[in-house]
């Protein structure tokens, strides 16, 4: 099993909870080295973050909340942020407080610097990684990929359907699944529109004459773009009142692989009755790919991502 999941993973495993559940088991936790998760519940004024464990009080000092801290390349909201959320850990020393009661002194920082030696360093371009998503802003998603250490999947690399915000496509907290492309200095460049299939496979999904759901995403002065999976949208005649973000039903015309093209008829638009991204379908469950190629067979087109050299 993948010691160095992104945080949130463990925290409710049962190997978890029995490894916190005592100051023994914490002592053998703190023997062995092992990564465990709890949640903060505080961020004292010091920034020490405070973390919850059954029967006895726990501390991460500020300077072991993150890697970068003690050097100042890590700004204390990455501490701050963590409040009411896990984290993971390792057990540094068991020891009493002032008034004598058990107190564990923990070490984000620890976590995350074995994860980055011993799994990230190692990470090969088309490795695939188990992901959490933390932040989204305009230009991407930020996720963990590991205790706590983040990366980036920019807009352009979420999906095929493009989309105008991460939002579109993530909500805070989704676990994901990414593809490790390559290094840019220190910085772990990824990718995720590739787990989401290829023209085909997403085309066979769909029959002319059928009616289905979709998702407006472009109006353009020739026709509108109406996504019916992330990693396909097919091309409707212009329609007045039509905006980005509506969902919509829409006739299916025809499928063109030779064009990589979907005909369709915009027969209703209306405003999403939920808000919430729908559910990511990964067409890849293996751990590794070298080479992917989203045109279909029948086409001229060529988009494919080779994963076979470093970037």
């Amino acid at each position: 099993m993948n010691k160095f999941l992104p945080e949130g993973y463990r925290i409710q495993t049962e190997e978890n909870k029995r490894a916190v559940s005592t100051p023994a088991r914490l002592a053998e936790a703190m023997e062995r080295g092992t990564i465990l998760e709890g949640r903060v519940t505080i961020c004292d004024s010091s920034h020490n973050l405070w973390v919850e464990l059954p029967g006895m009080q726990a501390v991460i000092p500020r300077k072991e909340g993150a890697v970068g801290i003690r050097e100042g390349t890590t700004r204390d909201i990455a501490l701050i942020s963590r409040v009411n959320k896990p984290v993971c850990f390792v057990v540094t020393e068991l020891t009493c407080d002032a008034a004598g009661a058990p107190l564990a002194i923990l070490s984000r920082r620890i976590a995350q610097e074995r994860c980055q030696a011993q799994y990230l360093d190692a990470c090969r371009p088309g490795d695939i990684l188990p992901a959490c998503v933390t932040h989204l802003e305009p230009f991407g998603c930020f996720v963990d990929i590991g205790c706590g250490i983040p990366s980036l999947i920019p807009i352009d690399s979420i999906s095929v359907s493009r989309i105008s915000h991460p939002a579109d496509r993530f909500t805070v907290g989704q676990q994901l699944r990414v593809i490790f492309k390559g290094r840019e200095g220190k910085k772990i460049l990824l990718t995720h529109k590739e787990l989401l299939g290829t023209w085909e496979e997403n085309a066979a999904q769909f029959q002319p004459g059928e009616t289905v759901a979709g998702i407006v995403r472009s109006v353009e002065n020739y026709g509108i773009f109406v996504e019916l999976t992330p990693n396909l949208a097919g091309l409707a005649e212009l329609k007045p009142n039509v905006t980005v973000g509506q969902h919509a039903s829409v006739y299916i015309k025809s499928i063109l692989p030779e064009r990589m093209k979907i005909k369709l008829i915009l027969v209703d638009v209306f405003a999403p009755s939920v808000p919430e991204p729908a559910e990511l379908h990964y067409f890849i469950q293996d751990s590794h790919m070298d080479r992917w190629q989203y045109a279909s067979a029948a086409s001229t087109k060529s988009m494919e991502s080779l994963f076979t050299s470093s970037v």
